[in-house]
């Protein structure tokens, strides 16, 4: 549940950040299920277009990561020290992710982490 601006202006800079680590994962997900070169005003949002890497796997693997972290540090400025880490699994037709960064706002860098899971048609931000 979204609290409303008065909530949040009374917590002030000390209060909760789940408002805005939510409204990071969001981004997270829209970005990253947006493929590069749709989005008119800003070329470069987005993700390559997966669907040309699969004939090159496992070596695609190395490509999509390097492509999804660029992508977040380009286009999430709310998050610092971005760090993509491959999370091997027994499902060949998914790719798991751990997205690590630190959240700018807070004065203490506090620590980030998302899970991202790649499937055929969606990609999904925990």
């Amino acid at each position: 549940m979204k609290r409303g601006l008065l909530s949040r202006l009374r917590d002030g800079a000390d209060g909760p950040r789940q408002d805005e680590i939510a409204a990071i994962a969001d981004h997270l997900r829209c970005l990253l299920n947006t493929r590069r070169g749709s989005a008119t005003g800003a070329p470069t949002y987005g993700l390559i277009a997966l669907v040309d890497l699969v004939h090159n796997f496992p070596d695609a693997v190395a490509v999509i990561q390097r492509s999804i972290r660029d992508t977040i540090l380009e286009h999430e400025p709310r998050l610092r020290g971005v760090s993509l880490r491959h999370v091997p699994g027994g499902d060949p037709s998914l790719l798991n992710f751990e997205i690590s960064g630190r959240l700018a706002s807070a004065p203490d860098g506090l620590p980030l982490r998302f899970t991202t899971r790649l499937r055929p048609g969606t990609i999904t931000v925990e």
